[in-house]
């Protein structure tokens, strides 16, 4: 296995004693008060006013869909540049994805092409928007278009939390959002993910449908089918910790990105993943693309190097729109998604990483070139 990873989880022992603390109290059923501090705690730092805690991002984005009446026959716009979890609840609900090509500026949805795909296709029932490795997609032309064309906003903000888009936290500017707290995010609950949103009506619909549907009475009462959706207490206990030790996260992510950018700017072809003025990013991985025809190395040369040092480093997410699985869906544009692809590659960048590491990192990359 890489000796250095990508993204692993970072655990303190202020984690190990919130666990403890969890198992102590014997609070180990799938809800209870650590599980309702928590929500508090994501609902509050995402500058939103409810949340349901949920056991993964992607049971976030099902319900989510699910809520805003997203069924069969229906459209739901969604980037291409992304992983797949962004787009498969579209199909568990029988609706089909249509896919927008990323713009150059954040490598997010491009606000261009998705006027287009609104104005053309007919039964868009919602758009999803990625914010990509922790920076927010341009959202003031986002929502404007939402708006016009009366279509609801979900936020992907599963790689974003402490982000932020003109002072507004990412999660904060959909009508629902959610978030990602796998193993390999900024913060994890080792499996997670949370829906946010100001609307309570909608978070409390989420949250009935994640807990089996069942009505609030003394006996087992369905009219509804569920899913059991619910993040566990003992999962909650691992988020406070990891939760309130953010601020510290973000800040040494960075500081690798920056690193990784001084060490690089001599270096003939390589451009660093571009950072928006208009944002503030939680660096959740360091990305950038090489330019084989001016750099005289590759991408994939610079990542079986790292792999031989025992080193993990990947390739930006391969376009949806080129994945076998959805090669009958509609997409507009694609170049700029199908570029960063072939070019671009992430770096080590947890906030457990050290120096040395880090160091150990660049040397390998430098001596590529």
């Amino acid at each position: 296995m890489p000796r250095i990873y990508l993204s692993p989880p970072d655990i303190s022992a202020l984690d190990h004693s919130s666990v403890s603390a969890v198992l102590t109290s014997n609070w180990v059923a799938p809800v209870g008060p650590h599980l309702n501090e928590f929500e508090s705690g994501v609902a509050g730092r995402s500058g939103t006013k409810h949340a349901v805690a949920l056991n993964s991002g992607t049971a976030a984005l099902h319900l989510a869909l699910k809520v805003l009446g997203v069924g069969a026959g229906d459209k739901v716009i969604c980037p291409s540049l992304t992983f797949a979890a962004s787009a498969n609840p579209i199909c568990y609900l029988g609706a089909e994805p249509i896919f927008v090509d990323s713009e150059p500026r954040t490598w997010n949805m491009d606000p261009t092409l998705l006027e287009q795909a609104l104005e053309q296709e007919e039964g868009i029932s919602a758009v999803i928007v990625v914010h990509l490795y922790g920076q927010c997609a341009e959202m003031d032309a986002i929502l404007e278009l939402c708006q016009r064309y009366k279509v609801p906003l979900i936020e992907d903000a599963a790689e974003a939390l402490g982000a932020s888009y003109r002072g507004r936290p990412a999660g904060s500017m959909g009508e629902l959002s959610f978030f990602s707290f796998n193993g390999n995010k900024i913060i994890t609950t080792s499996a997670g993910g949370m829906l946010v949103s100001d609307d309570e009506k909608l978070i409390k619909e989420a949250e009935y449908l994640a807990t089996q549907a069942r009505e609030p009475v003394a006996h087992y009462e369905h009219k509804a089918i569920g899913y059991n959706y619910r993040m566990s207490n003992v999962l909650a206990g691992l988020g406070i910790s990891q939760l309130a030790d953010l601020d510290r996260r973000i800040a040494v992510r960075r500081a690798h990105f920056e690193a990784y950018g001084e060490s690089f700017s001599d270096l003939s072809g390589v451009v660093m993943m571009p950072i928006s003025e208009e944002a503030d990013p939680n660096y959740w991985l360091t990305c950038l693309t090489i330019d084989p025809e001016v750099a005289g190395t590759d991408r994939n040369k610079v990542i079986a190097a790292l792999g031989d040092a025992g080193i993990e480093a990947r390739p930006i997410w391969k376009p949806l729109h080129m994945q076998p699985v959805f090669e009958h869906s509609r997409a507009y544009g694609g170049a700029c998604a199908e570029r960063l692809y072939e070019h671009g590659m992430c770096l080590p960048s947890g906030s457990s990483l050290s120096e040395v590491d880090r160091e150990e990192v660049i040397a390998i990359v430098r001596s590529c070139f």
